[in-house]
């Protein structure tokens, strides 16, 4: 058998363990709550800008990012701007294994490949910073509410002409917000491409963890994603993708488009 073949059996199988391991997913979930205590997601960086993400998500990222190939990746979220330039890196990657495998000149500035980030404010020594950034050149940013009609209009209109997209979305968790923005930006999301849902942990997790914040189990990222999908069929859940992370703020959350 091919080597390659063989192994690629052997994690799916792995995989499919996990996703049968009941205990195992239950003890995942308690250490990453035990974790928000501590702002676990807050020791991260990615090229020195902090990302507040969970490193397993952040591999999960790149990982799609690789197989889906986007031309275009939209956020919203966008806090230090480290996601941002995860995906602005993954992008020159791919740039970069283009002009190796066809000979060109790369020429960096002149790729179609973009990040757009969205939110609701941009704070001055972010966008700062995130300007300053080598990366910077592949990344736009608007700032405003993402589901506010206006701007959702103008990302539609940069989308225009884009052949493979991919959305993350990231900023404001109740379910009224999150389902906003499945409706504005899904039906963007190309084919075999993704729309990933952050933070639809919070349903998993034990009432009154966020008394300062307006989500809550019952009203976040989760419940949205059950309610899109009960009217949206072109998408389904990567269950695979969530068995083998174990650890991740995104269960039920990585939504593939047929």
């Amino acid at each position: 058998m091919d080597p390659k073949i063989e192994f690629n059996r052997s994690v799916q199988a792995n995989i499919d363990g996990l996703k049968t391991d009941g205990r195992l997913r239950r003890d995942s979930i308690e250490w990453l709550r035990r974790t928000l205590g501590h702002k676990y997601s807050y020791n991260y960086s990615w090229m020195s800008r902090p990302i507040i993400q969970y490193p397993q998500d952040m591999v999960a990222i790149q990982e799609l990012i690789w197989q889906i190939k986007p031309d275009l990746v939209i956020e919203t979220g966008i806090a230090h701007g480290g996601s941002l330039i995860l995906s602005a890196s993954m992008l020159a990657l791919l740039d970069y294994c283009d002009a190796v495998e066809t000979g060109q000149t790369l020429d960096p500035k002149s790729s179609r490949r973009r990040v757009l980030g969205i939110d609701i404010d941009i704070r001055a020594h972010n966008r700062a910073a995130i300007e300053a950034h080598p990366m910077s050149h592949r990344i736009d940013m608007i700032q405003g509410s993402s589901i506010a009609p206006e701007v959702v209009a103008d990302v539609h209109e940069r989308a225009a002409g884009h052949e493979r997209i991919m959305v993350i979305l990231d900023s404001n968790h109740t379910h009224e917000h999150v389902l906003a923005e499945l409706n504005a930006y899904a039906p963007l999301v190309s084919s075999d491409s993704y729309c990933v849902v952050f933070d639809t942990v919070i349903e998993d997790l034990p009432a009154g963890m966020y008394p300062d914040r307006p989500w809550d189990v019952g009203n976040n990222p989760k419940t949205a994603v059950r309610d899109f999908l009960s009217r949206n069929h072109d998408f389904e859940v990567d269950e695979a993708m969530e068995a083998k992370l174990l650890i991740t703020v995104a269960p039920g959350g990585y939504l593939r488009r047929r």
